[in-house]
């Protein structure tokens, strides 16, 4: 008899799913028997996950929304809710880093557009999609933060600050679920062998990173019913959960 995959049955959303972590974490939650509802701005790199969903068993819907799109999330919510009547996993993960700049040469409309998308559309996500979590036997919510949001290093200050702003959102949403069964955290993946880090680190050799897929391995466990963390955050470096209150 095939073993029931941790997953089976279970409908899991994740943005920023055209590459990266997201890309590699849509794979393996299908894997692990979710049908997978991929969001992402690029349609190629989507057909590209779903050719590698399909090659392992699984399923996925490919949804191409700009995550600034703030009634395209809330019809994405409302086809959700007409076809599934509930969401399992909800995986934020999607974010720009943005131009790195000293704070007084920031331009205005970077500031917007990474506020936009790292913060803005998160909350969008949390308010169109709460009905749908709480309506799964265990919902669970993961976004994905940086250890710039508590570090304050120098030239980052606006992605820094998005991150921040983004784990206050994720707390208090936690906090808001106390009693419910929706378990809310955040994971911190560090740096990693992906586009956008390169951006932003060109001089850092990528083979001295973990690649996409193996960070992602360590999101999965926060999808599943089983986990009973909530109101953290997950280090991968430091393969443990943080508190809020006590980052390191």
């Amino acid at each position: 008899m095939t073993a029931l995959k941790p997953l089976s049955d279970k409908i899991a959303l994740v943005t920023g799913a055209s590459r990266g972590i997201g890309a590699a974490l849509a794979l393996q939650l299908a894997e692990a028997g979710a049908h997978v509802v991929a969001v992402a701005r690029t349609v190629g790199g989507l057909e590209e996950l779903d050719d590698k969903i399909k090659a392992a068993g699984g399923t996925a819907t490919l949804v191409p929304v700009d995550m600034k799109d703030m009634d395209g999330i809330a019809r994405l919510a409302l086809a959700i809710h007409d076809r599934y009547k509930r969401l399992d996993v909800m995986v934020g993960n999607a974010g720009i880093l943005g131009p790195l700049s000293p704070l007084p040469h920031a331009e205005p409309k970077d500031f917007d557009n990474i506020y936009a998308v790292n913060v803005k559309a998160n909350w969008q996500l949390i308010r169109t999609m709460d009905p749908l979590l709480q309506a799964a036997p265990a919902g669970r919510a993961v976004f994905i933060t940086s250890g710039l949001g508590w570090m304050g290093r120098a030239y980052t200050g606006v992605y820094g600050a998005s991150k921040a702003a983004l784990n206050a959102l994720a707390q208090s949403y936690a906090a808001e679920n106390a009693t419910t069964r929706v378990n809310v955290n955040l994971f911190n993946p560090g740096p990693t062998r992906t586009r956008m880090y390169a951006s932003g680190w060109p001089g850092v050799d990528p083979d001295t990173l973990p690649p996409p897929d193996e960070v992602a391995k360590a999101i999965v466990p926060l999808c599943l019913p089983s986990c009973t963390e909530s109101g953290k955050v997950y280090d991968y470096r430091a393969a443990k959960f943080l508190t809020f209150q006590a980052p390191v």
